[in-house]
Formats: structure tokens, C-alpha cells, sequence
């Protein structure tokens, strides 16, 4: 008998909304009237900052005043605003910040700890607000007209409070990405002062950067190809022994055979020599707290469950601690969607009358980090998973642009991601792996980094804890052909589609 055939679900039609959904005052302004809805809009800058205080309808109640950030100044500032609010019978009242970089923090976080709802409004929105009404006019009080007009407007947004361990995830992620770009300025100095001191000796080695110690060592002893020739097999060999480093007697015959064809180098050698080791010695130790950030970032990220990610070929530790420390709470997003929504990875749209171009270039507006974070994980993917570097593979060959194909790969793994940091949860997926590669990834990490034993172990029960329980397998029936003690074909034909679980292992 056919089963019926169900109807496709309807979809709910999206209203127009003509304000930010996290920016809406009209049903509070409703609930209390707008001659007694306030809205406090400050200006900040490095060492103090101007505010006012008016109506929805845009009566000031309390006049521009400027104050510094000291502790008594806030104080004074929250007082008498405090006593304008019950001078005034106000049954509601917002703060709006302008956002500039970090100091709008203090601010924000004086009123929030004062319990004031504190909105913060972008300084683009700002400047669009001020410039109709004061055209060619910038001063701190257009300033703060155009925060009150933008506030009013649905341009104040509400910003969510991250936990604690986020915060200090986003520091610790930025801090090394800054450490990471400024190794990378040295790297490329380096490269400079040895081709003008030694001329095409880092060509001689594959990796220069990651095989060994050993080319720059040689290199910071010798710095020229005079000095190579002169030292000889025995003075390399001396220079290995006392740094202690174990070098093939295949890589001294290839230095000393760079050396015999070098050109001569340019300019004085000691000066040179002096500036490799200053840059070296830079290098090396911003190389050492990099090391020491990505353990730490190890140790606070595993009692995340974006530690579940880590199922995924292609994604390591950091790049977890990347994505947790840029994201957040993944509860406060309400759907995939608005991950890649935050970080711009849509395309614009321009639509006047019959002219629609719905498929434009990316937004320029979005979250840079995060957007930076999500385009270097679908690197990653492409180069090292499986499944994402085949279905690259197909897109390239059908003609789609590379941009085209890393977008594409990073909106499929926010999904993925979605699904499994938000679900708690690991499911069965073409580019996953089974779940002991999460502890098998986090092992081999801390043996690269050389972790000590206790941080090891508390690390990986950590992990251990983040994985979802494993569903028992369930009793064989007992039919004919079928053992008690291992389940037949029928038997684990219907375990496999009633546990989504098996192929964990």
C-alpha cells in the first residue's frame, strides 16, 4: 500500500522590518510614553567624554556636560543622572556609546555595573546621522545629536555579554595572531640581511624555517661565504658540536659547496652579523611565547565544546581556539546563517525598479576578524580534508571562481559547526573522523609543545568530558541463525540506522 504523500512544510514569510531586531525601542517607548522614555547619549574619547540626556521626542533634560574618567567623575556623572531620571518621572532609560576602539569600554562598563542597559552605535551610523543635519560640521554636541537620532532610530544595539572564559580566549587568540604577524616581519627581515651578507645561501635548504636550527646557526657564526670557506668541514662541524645540534655531514658538504660558488657579499660583515643576531634572537623568543600562548590557549579552550571540532581533518587546536575566541557563545547566534552574517560572507544586492543584481561582490561591512578566521579555516579544509578538497576540486573544474569556492567551504563548515558546538554532539558526516581523533589531536599537540604530564592529563579529561556519551548496543533478538553472544547481519543492520552513533567505534 503507497504511504500518503505529506505535504512540503510552508515556510514562514520574513516581515520587513524596518529596524535593527537588537535595536528596537518602539514597545518600551509604547509601554511608558515618549516624554518619559530618556535616552542618555555619550560621546567618549581617550580621557574623558561628553554626554546628554533627552527625551524620545528630543527635549534635553540634562544639558551637554563633559567629564573625565576618574572614579569620582563617574560616580558624579551616574548621580545626576540618577537625579534627573526621578526629577524628570522617567520609566525608562537607555545609554547609547559611540563606539571608538577600547575607550568606550570603562564607559560601558561603569553604566552596565550601575545597572543601566548600555547600547553601543557604531561611529558609521553616527557620521550618517550627523551629516544630513550638520553638513561640513563636526563638533561633540552634532556628535552626540546624531548618537540620540540613531539611538531613536533602532541604530542602538544591544551587545551581548560574553563569559569570561571567551574574553579571555579573544586576548589571548589576538595576542598571538599580533605575535605570529610580527614573526613574520622578522622572518622576511632575515631573509634580507642574509642574501645581502650571504648570497643565496637560504636556497640552499628546502625549509628553511622548518627543518632545523642549522642553517641560521652556521649562519650567525659565519655570515659571509669567506668566512664559510675559511672554517671548512672541521669549523662547521665545531660550530655544531657546540650548539649541541645533531647535523648530517650531507648538509655541511652542501653548505661548503654553496660557499665555493658564492658571489662575494656586500658591505662589513661584523655589522651584519650583529643585526642577524639582534633579529634572530627577536625571532626566537616571540617564537617561544607563541608556544607558550598556543598552550595556554589549549588549556582553556578543551572544556569548550568547540573541542568537538577537532573531528574534523584539517582543524587543530588553534584553530579551534580562533574560532571560540572570535565567535563566542554559539548560543547567541540563532542559526548558522548568523555566523557568516556577522562576518559579511554574503553577497550585496543592488534593486531599483527592474534593475535587480542580486549576486554582487562580498559585503564590505562585517566582522574582519572573524571573517579572517573563517576564510584561513576553509583554507585549511580545502588543502588537508578529504571531502572539502574534492568538492573544490568539482567546483574548480565547473569554472567557479577560488573566492567562490572558499566562501562556498566556509558557509558548509558553519553549518557544520553549528550543528555540532550548538548540539553538543557528533553525528555522521563525510568529512569527520571518528571521536578518539579528538584525544588523538590534542595528544599530539602537547607532545609538539612539550607539555608536562599534569597539564596533559587534566587537558585530556577535559576533552574526555566534552564527548557525548556512546549509545549501548542493544540485544540481539533471538532468531533463527542468530547467536546470543555476537548479533547476526539483521541484527546490526538494524542497530546501524537506529544508532546514528556506530560509526564512532
Amino acid at each position: 500500500m503507497p504511504r500518503p504523500r505529506t505535504a512540503p512544510p510552508t515556510r514562514t514569510k520574513r516581515s520587513f522590518v524596518l529596524q535593527k531586531p537588537n535595536g528596537q525601542l518602539v514597545p518600551r517607548v509604547q509601554q511608558v510614553g515618549p516624554e518619559h522614555c530618556g535616552i542618555v547619549a555619550i560621546d567618549c574619547a581617550k580621557a574623558r567624554s561628553r554626554y546628554v540626556l533627552a527625551d524620545f521626542y528630543g527635549r534635553p533634560l540634562l544639558e551637554p556636560t563633559t567629564w573625565p574618567h576618574s572614579r569620582g567623575d563617574f560616580q558624579a556623572a551616574i548621580d545626576r543622572i540618577r537625579h534627573a531620571v526621578r526629577q524628570h518621572n522617567l520609566g525608562d532609560l537607555v545609554v547609547a556609546i559611540e563606539r571608538t576602539g577600547e575607550y568606550h569600554r570603562p564607559v560601558q562598563l561603569a553604566f552596565r555595573q550601575a545597572g543601566f542597559e548600555t547600547r553601543l552605535v557604531h561611529p558609521f551610523t553616527s557620521q550618517q546621522y550627523r551629516q544630513p543635519a550638520d553638513p561640513g560640521h563636526k563638533t561633540d554636541d552634532t556628535d552626540l545629536a546624531a548618537i540620540w537620532r540613531a539611538t531613536t532610530h533602532g541604530f542602538g544595539l544591544l551587545e551581548p555579554t560574553w563569559p569570561d572564559d571567551y574574553v579571555a580566549l579573544q586576548l589571548l587568540r589576538r595576542h598571538r595572531r599580533d605575535l605570529v604577524d610580527k614573526n613574520a616581519i622578522l622572518q622576511c627581515q632575515i631573509r634580507e640581511v642574509l642574501h645581502a651578507a650571504m648570497p643565496g645561501y637560504a636556497e640552499c635548504f628546502c625549509h628553511f624555517w622548518d627543518d632545523s636550527p642549522a642553517p641560521l646557526i652556521f649562519a650567525r657564526h659565519t655570515t659571509a661565504p669567506e668566512a664559510v670557506r675559511q672554517a671548512g668541514l672541521a669549523g662547521l662541524q665545531r660550530i655544531a658540536d657546540q650548539a649541541q645540534l645533531r647535523c648530517r655531514r650531507q648538509t655541511l658538504h652542501k653548505i661548503l659547496a654553496w660557499a665555493e660558488q658564492a658571489p662575494p657579499s656586500l658591505g662589513p660583515t661584523l655589522d651584519r652579523r650583529r643585526r642577524l643576531i639582534s633579529l634572530d634572537d627577536d625571532r626566537l623568543a616571540k617564537t617561544r611565547q607563541i608556544l607558550e600562548l598556543e598552550r595556554d590557549l589549549a588549556h582553556r579552550v578543551v572544556p569548550l565544546p568547540y573541542v568537538l571540532l577537532l573531528a574534523i581533518p584539517g582543524i587543530n587546536i588553534v584553530t579551534v581556539a580562533d574560532l571560540a575566541g572570535e565567535l563566542g557563545p554559539l548560543a547567541l547566534y540563532l542559526n548558522a546563517n548568523a555566523i557568516t552574517g556577522r562576518a559579511g560572507l554574503m553577497p550585496t544586492r543592488y534593486q531599483s525598479d527592474q534593475v535587480d543584481c542580486a549576486n554582487g561582490p562580498l559585503r564590505r561591512r562585517g566582522n574582519r576578524r572573524l571573517r579572517a578566521v573563517l576564510m584561513q579555516t576553509a583554507d585549511n579544509l580545502v588543502q588537508c580534508n578529504h571531502y572539502f578538497r574534492a568538492r573544490a576540486e568539482r567546483w574548480t573544474r565547473a569554472g567557479k571562481d577560488p573566492r567562490w569556492v572558499r566562501v562556498k567551504v566556509a558557509k558548509i563548515f558553519s553549518r557544520l559547526a553549528y550543528a555540532v558546538v550548538a548540539g553538543r554532539q557528533l553525528f555522521p558526516h563525510a568529512c569527520c573522523q571518528p571521536r578518539h581523533a579528538i584525544l588523538g589531536k590534542l595528544l599530539a599537540f602537547h607532545l609538539e609543545h612539550g607539555t608536562d604530564l599534569p597539564a596533559l592529563r587534566q587537558d585530556l579529561e577535559a576533552a574526555v568530558a566534552q564527548l557525548p556519551a556512546k549509545p549501548a548496543l542493544p540485544k540481539p533478538s533471538r532468531c533463527k541463525n542468530t547467536s546470543t553472544s555476537a548479533p547476526g547481519a539483521a541484527v546490526r543492520s538494524r542497530w546501524r540506522k537506529a544508532s546514528p552513533w556506530c560509526w564512532l567505534g
